[in-house]
């Protein structure tokens, strides 16, 4: 099975998520996307986040009934801070039948000439790339493991979100049904900026 893998945050997993998720599956070669839960991101700070099992349960909420989705908690059991390459190292030897294809968007291959090993990445892996708009795909965009896709985007961010729910505003249509009715009923992001 080809196996797309969609690292993210996901504090908390929106619309604009869903939708690439939804490109990759139905509109290239891949079998699967698994939805892989960050628990800390070298780049990001730790304290800007949800509880690991708070986000991956609103992941759980917003494929489900996808059987073409699937949220990870790979990450949370594996070295933090978490780097793509043990990642994608871990999940080869572990699933050797599966190939797995790294998705991301086209700010983060503008750096990833700064990501631990990238050069094993671009050996090993095929890398899936969603452009976004006002960003330099930078010199790997031509490398011959780098595909590029026009997947549609919506300029939707989680922090937006987060600042919505602290200020009382709506976010119905901006996350998934059932991740707004769980958020709706939840105390998660509603005190600080978390």
């Amino acid at each position: 099975m080809k196996i797309g893998l969609f690292f993210g945050s996901f504090n908390p997993v929106h619309i604009g998520h869903m939708i690439i998720a939804n490109y990759m599956t139905t509109q290239t070669d891949l079998d699967q996307v698994w939805m892989v839960v960050s628990p800390q991101n070298p780049l990001k700070e730790k304290s800007s986040l949800a509880r690991d099992y708070d986000r991956l349960h609103l992941v759980r909420l917003a494929i489900e009934g996808n059987s073409q989705l699937e949220a990870s908690k790979i990450e949370f059991n594996l070295p933090k801070p978490s780097y793509t390459i043990d990642t994608l190292t871990y999940l080869r030897e572990a699933h050797p039948n599966n190939e797995f294809v790294l998705i991301m968007g086209g700010d983060n291959l503008g750096t990833l000439h700064k990501w631990k090993n990238y050069e094993l990445i671009l050996r090993d892996y095929q890398v899936y790339v969603y452009r976004r708009p006002n960003y330099d795909l930078g010199d790997l965009a031509t490398h011959e493991s780098v595909q590029l896709f026009d997947a549609p985007l919506m300029q939707i961010s989680a922090s937006y979100i987060r600042k919505c729910i602290q200020e009382g505003h709506s976010i119905q249509y901006l996350v998934p049904e059932p991740v707004y009715d769980y958020l709706s009923t939840s105390n998660m992001y509603r005190n600080k900026e978390r």
